[in-house]
């Protein structure tokens, strides 16, 4: 076997995916946070892709025992632009930077970037011979699991909080999928998603740590290496759960473990955003920044009692998964951005008179907060920044509506 998972609590090595479903998806500590860890840790070579299954070219580093097993819709090796209007704005206030963007909208399965943590999760899930599997999502996940676990031969059912988009429903069913939408909101799906598990012993996604998506989305650090020549000094993104940046920085370790990057390389400056309508995870931030983030300080957040945003992909109300990332931004010197949810139509605008593109409001935030983060100079000259995208606009006619008239 090529790998084995770790258990990140005691350090118990669980063989593979076959013995970590057995156990549902546990430690014997009771833990559900392990990692993958590869048993010949030597550099990936980059040859130029054959095509443009991400699976299929990071074959070695991946769990998949065999190659006719992956499923996929060539989604994964996706340009990264480099767009000179940021650049050009970044000039204007003095600051001469890179920089790149990585268009998850251009993946080939549902166009957002949890395609290809869904295709890796159908691909195992395939060859370990699982029939069924569930999912609490606010959108994007929902649709690309369904999507992948369609092709798969695998029945998914999608359980959605109440103010999911009636788009993203009319996607999830157009595969042949359930979707069971909640009376309530996201934690009220959540909890009904894990009654069905329980209930009907189907195996559930491990949410914001499963070594699935944590597995699939580090490869983004090699694709800096294949596509920039380097790693960012500055990593960009919207975030809900934040999954990728915890990802992110396990490739980086990943790369240093098999001299693919100096041991000593620092960890990019991670600028996470949010949108002032949806924002626990800037709100806690800011208190433990006032605070001089006193001992437990990562500990110390509230769920949002009230959400008015409609980016439905970024409602997580509840940022569980807080006392993982905020030290991780912490670590890395950087810092969590608000923007406002009401001007983004404006950057969308902006966006598609410069770059003749328009992608979906998450990905907006993402771009709002690269300008926030000129005007309040935590971009620096001579800096690398990656802005890693959510998604497309297609599940979004609200939005493209707004930007468009």
């Amino acid at each position: 076997m090529k790998y084995q998972l770790r258990c990140k609590k005691c350090g118990k090595v669980i063989a593979d995916f076959a013995t970590w479903f057995q156990h549902d998806q546990q430690c014997e500590c009771g833990s559900g946070y392990a990692e993958v860890e590869y048993t010949d840790a030597v550099p990936f070579r980059f040859d130029e892709p054959a095509n443009d299954s991400y699976q299929d070219y990071y074959f070695d580093i991946l769990p998949i025992g065999k190659r006719e097993n992956i499923v996929g819709f060539g989604e994964g090796l996706i340009p990264m632009e480099r767009w000179d209007n940021l650049e050009v704005y970044a000039k204007s206030k003095g600051i001469d930077c890179k920089v790149f963007v990585y268009r998850n909208d251009q993946n080939a399965g549902s166009g957002s970037f949890k395609d290809i943590s869904a295709a890796l999760a159908a691909t195992v899930l395939k060859e370990n011979g699982v029939k069924e599997y569930c999912l609490a999502s606010t959108g994007n996940a929902g649709v690309a699991f369904a999507t992948y676990c369609a092709k798969a031969g695998i029945k998914f059912t999608e359980f959605a909080p109440n103010c999911i988009d009636p788009a993203t429903v009319e996607a999830i069913r157009k595969v042949g999928q359930p979707v069971v939408i909640s009376k309530g909101g996201y934690g009220d799906a959540k909890k009904e998603a894990a009654d069905y598990h329980k209930e009907h012993k189907v195996l559930i996604s491990g949410g914001n740590t499963d070594p699935l998506r944590i597995e699939s989305k580090r490869l983004l650090a090699y694709e800096c290496l294949r596509q920039m020549g380097q790693l960012p000094t500055v990593y960009m993104q919207a975030v809900a759960g934040g999954t990728s940046p915890l990802a992110f920085e396990k490739g980086i370790r990943d790369l240093k473990r098999c001299g693919m990057i100096d041991v000593d390389s620092a960890l990019p400056r991670m600028l996470l955003v949010q949108q002032d309508e949806c924002d626990p995870m800037v709100t806690a931030w800011e208190k433990a920044t006032i605070a001089g983030f006193p001992e437990g300080w990562e500990q110390q957040y509230e769920a949002k009692k009230e959400i008015k945003t409609r980016i439905g992909i970024l409602t997580a109300a509840n940022p569980g998964n807080y006392p993982l990332v905020a030290p991780l931004v912490k670590r890395s010197a950087g810092t969590f951005i608000r923007v406002k949810e009401a001007e983004l139509p404006q950057y969308g605008k902006e966006m598609k008179k410069t770059c003749g593109t328009l992608m979906g409001p998450a990905s907006m935030v993402c771009y709002a907060g690269f300008f926030q983060a000129v005007d309040n100079n935590l971009i620096k000259d001579g800096d690398t920044v990656l802005l890693n995208t959510g998604e497309g606009c297609d599940r979004a006619g609200w939005f493209r509506e707004l930007v468009e008239n």
